[in-house]
């Protein structure tokens, strides 16, 4: 079963510099140009726009790539 989110989850994942968290700003269904890369999403294969929690960075990641993380009361 693959992986589905939506704008607003907070996800986590892995980084280099270690674990990342942030919330989905964009879900991107068509290939477009990120940076210095082309991100080959689709609507079987979405790809998602990621704000960092604790900078203004941001980064695209396949949905396999996340974990759901639950929400502070």
């Amino acid at each position: 079963m693959k992986k589905s989110f939506k704008v607003g989850d907070h996800v986590g994942w892995n980084s280099e510099a270690g674990h990342v968290r942030g919330r989905i700003t964009k879900k991107i269904t068509s290939a477009i140009k990120f940076k210095t890369y082309t991100v080959r999403a689709s609507k079987e294969e979405p790809q998602y726009l990621i704000k960092s929690d604790t900078t203004d960075h941001l980064a695209m990641h396949k949905g396999a790539a996340l974990t759901k993380l639950r929400r502070k009361p």
